[in-house]
C-alpha cells in the first residue's frame, strides 16, 4: 500500500495515553480515526488521498477488538513500505501504573472483563510484542501527566512550529447576557459611559473618538494597567498549564463603546508577547431591542 500523506498510527497499552494521544494529534490539524478495523485501512487511504484535502493522519490500532489481532501485524507490515511517510508510536507503562489508572476511571480491562485487571495487562502486553516491533518509537508514559504527552507531541509533530495557545479576547454587553465559552470575565461598567455624550453615542470603541474618550478617563489607566500586568502573568501560566485556547471577555453595559475600546488596545499590546492572538465583538452590531448576533 503506497501513500503520500503523513501517517502515524498510535498504538500500545491500553490505560497509557492513547486518547490523550490523538486528541493531540487533532488539535494540530491530523484527521483522526479511533479502533477502525484494519481491513478498512486501505479503502480509507485511498479515499484520503483521492479527496486531495487531507495531509495528516493519526490513527488508533489497539487490542480492544482481539479479533483483529492478526489484521494489524498484517496492516502494519503492509504501510511500513520504505516510499511511505509513516511513523509508529507505541504508548507503553508499567504494570502498576496501568493498574492505578485503570482504578481510578473504574473500567475493567478490555483483555479481561471478567478477571483481574492485571491479568489482563499481562496478556494484553503479550499479544503486543509483535506490534511493538513495528514502533518506530516507544513512549513510556509511566511518569508523564496528559499535558506533558500532549505537550510532546505537538513538539515532535506539529509542522507549523507554533504550540502556542490560541487568546480570543473578547467584547461583550452585559444586558444580551454573559458569554459562556469565557475563561476570565472583566466588567469595564465602572468606567463612564460614552453613551451619555451625544457626539459618541452612535459610534462605537472602534472609532478614535470614542477609544480616546475612554482612555482619558483617570481610571482607565489605572485599571488597564493592573489587567494587563494581571494577563501576562497568567496568560504563559495557562500555556504551561497544557490549556489549548484561551477566551478573555471584556464587558460594558451594551457591548459599543468602552469594552470594544478595552479589547482593541489589549490586543494591540498583547500582540507583541504573544502569537495566535484572535479579537471579536460579539454584540458591536447590536442595537437597542436587538439580540441577533452578528
Amino acid at each position: 500500500m503506497k501513500f503520500k500523506e503523513k501517517l502515524v498510527v498510535i498504538t500500545g497499552m491500553s490505560g497509557a495515553g492513547k486518547t490523550v494521544a490523538v486528541q493531540a494529534f487533532e488539535d494540530i490539524g491530523y484527521f483522526c480515526v479511533d479502533n477502525m478495523p484494519p481491513s478498512l485501512i486501505p479503502k480509507f487511504i485511498e479515499l484520503i488521498h483521492s479527496s486531495g484535502k487531507i495531509h495528516k493522519i493519526a490513527l488508533v490500532m489497539d487490542l480492544r477488538s482481539q479479533v483483529f489481532h492478526n489484521e494489524i501485524v498484517d496492516t502494519l507490515f503492509d504501510l511500513s513500505k520504505p516510499s511511505n511517510d509513516f511513523h509508529v508510536m507505541f504508548l507503553d507503562a508499567s504494570n502498576d501504573v496501568l493498574v492505578s489508572r485503570y482504578k481510578e476511571k473504574r473500567r475493567s480491562h478490555p483483555m479481561d472483563r471478567q478477571g483481574r485487571i492485571l491479568d489482563g495487562i499481562v496478556k494484553e502486553r503479550s499479544l503486543l510484542n509483535n506490534i511493538k516491533g513495528f514502533a518506530q518509537e516507544v513512549l513510556n508514559t509511566s511518569s508523564m501527566s496528559p499535558n506533558q504527552l500532549r505537550k510532546k507531541i505537538q513538539n515532535q509533530f506539529n509542522d507549523n512550529n507554533d504550540n502556542s495557545m490560541d487568546i480570543q479576547i473578547m467584547s461583550f454587553g452585559f444586558k444580551y447576557g454573559l458569554p459562556v465559552d469565557a475563561d476570565l470575565v472583566m466588567d469595564v461598567r465602572f468606567l463612564p459611559n460614552p453613551y451619555y455624550e451625544d457626539k459618541l453615542r452612535y459610534l462605537t470603541g472602534k472609532d478614535k473618538p470614542v477609544y480616546d474618550y475612554v482612555f482619558e478617563q483617570p481610571d482607565t489607566g489605572k485599571f488597564y494597567t493592573k489587567l494587563y500586568d494581571l494577563l501576562s502573568y497568567l496568560v504563559p501560566r495557562y500555556e504551561k498549564e497544557g490549556k489549548p485556547s484561551l477566551t478573555i471577555a471584556i464587558g460594558c453595559t451594551g457591548g459599543q463603546h468602552r469594552s470594544v475600546a478595552i479589547v482593541e488596545k489589549l490586543a494591540s499590546d498583547l500582540s507583541g508577547d504573544f502569537n495566535n492572538i484572535h479579537v471579536s465583538h460579539r454584540d458591536l452590531s447590536k442595537s437597542e431591542g436587538t439580540v441577533n448576533a452578528k
